[in-house]
């Protein structure tokens, strides 16, 4: 999980939130004071669109994260498509009795 530093605009105090949960309309309660943040990207509190601002990034690398490992398929490991599940086994000899 990767979480943001959001400060309180009532009693300054700092708390952190997940990235993914920190967008257009969400709001949260300082854990503090209780006073309720809501978070939106035109707000005129500055803590507000810093925490938005670092959440858009933290998610932006994320997604790129994810996108790069779900692009690492088989194939770049040297193994063709239609190989990628099948390992060759080593041959066992028969022995007789």
């Amino acid at each position: 999980m990767s979480f943001v530093q959001v400060q309180c605009s009532r009693c300054k105090t700092v708390f952190r939130d997940n990235a993914r949960r920190l967008q257009d309309g969400y709001s949260r309660q300082c854990p503090c004071c209780e006073v309720v943040m809501f978070f939106a990207e035109d707000s005129p509190n500055p803590q507000v669109k810093l925490a938005m601002k670092r959440a858009r990034r933290v998610r932006k690398e994320l997604h790129e994260a994810a996108a790069a490992k779900a692009s690492a398929s088989p194939s770049k490991l040297g193994l063709g498509r239609r190989f990628a599940g099948r390992r060759q086994q080593p041959e066992q000899e028969e022995q007789e009795d």
